[in-house]
């Protein structure tokens, strides 16, 4: 019987944030968060079968680009 050994990959070599790694990235509270996906503010999520958030690493940084000021 052989054993199959699961390799978890490194937080940053994923092309997917959870919410809690997004908000410490940028700072903020995951009520913040909370508050600007209610007000659509926020950036686009995958909705996992368990209700659980996914923010793509692409769209997490085109959302913080799209808040840079252009000054």
């Amino acid at each position: 019987m052989s054993t199959k050994t699961l390799s978890i990959p490194a937080p940053r070599s994923r092309n997917w944030l959870t919410v809690d790694e997004f908000c410490e990235d940028i700072g903020i509270a995951r009520s913040t968060f909370a508050d600007w996906r209610a007000k659509g503010r926020g950036p686009k999520c995958a909705k996992l079968p368990s209700g659980r958030l996914r923010i793509r690493l692409s769209e997490a940084e085109r959302f913080m680009a799209s808040l840079e000021d252009a000054s």
